[in-house]
């Protein structure tokens, strides 16, 4: 596997070689700095820490400003882990968007937008009880039925109710890279990737 960490900026679209118009969603996606290695022997298993975006010395714990100190690099702000990195890279290297080429398939992974408290019908695409005839008072966006009476005398888990919305790892697969600035490392991936405008986003294939 290989990744880099990145930071949705928003979208845009380009034209195609075939001029269509297709939507992209821009990412600043690196430098990164390898800040931590971890090998079989000592962590029984192989992986890669990236660190993405300075952060003030200040807001950084003690034991924080000696782990990136190890690495010889400014404190960070985000950190990711990954697995079985195919790039060779130890321990204070940088990651660019050279390892990406255009027209690549890759998988993007943020964390969806929060929504807050919110019914069954926009949180699980419920269509309601129905309308407000034969003494159905105000029922068009209630959950209906949950199946419990004197038994099972409880509700079963997983159960599709109102609750908290959004703020969920989402992970969307097979968008192509469109195109690659590395001069501003902004990458431009076809289609929509989950998160705010300014939130964090893994781009791995």
């Amino acid at each position: 596997m290989k990744g880099i960490i990145g930071k949705k900026i928003g979208m845009t679209s380009i034209f195609d070689d075939k001029g269509k118009n297709v939507s992209c969603t821009i990412i600043e996606a690196g430098p990164c700095t390898v800040t931590q290695v971890k090998n079989m022997e000592d962590d029984k298993y192989v992986a890669h820490q990236l660190s993405f975006e300075d952060k003030k010395e200040k807001n950084t714990t003690k034991a924080m400003q000696g782990h990136f100190a190890k690495a010889k690099t400014s404190p960070k702000r985000k950190s990711v882990e990954f697995r079985d990195f195919e790039l060779e890279k130890s321990l204070g290297d940088t990651v660019t968007l050279d390892i990406f080429e255009e027209n690549e398939i890759v998988n993007v992974v943020g964390t969806s937008k929060g929504k807050g408290f919110q019914g069954v019908v926009k949180r699980h695409g419920f269509a309601g009880v129905g309308g407000r005839t034969h003494g159905q008072h105000n029922r068009e966006r209630a959950p209906g039925s949950i199946g419990g009476a004197s038994y099972p005398a409880r509700v079963f888990k997983g159960m599709r109710m109102a609750g908290r919305t959004g703020g969920d790892r989402v992970t969307v697969k097979n968008l192509k890279i469109a195109k690659i600035l590395p001069s501003k490392n902004i990458l431009l991936v076809t289609g929509a990737v989950p998160g705010a405008k300014g939130s964090y986003v893994i781009v791995q294939n």
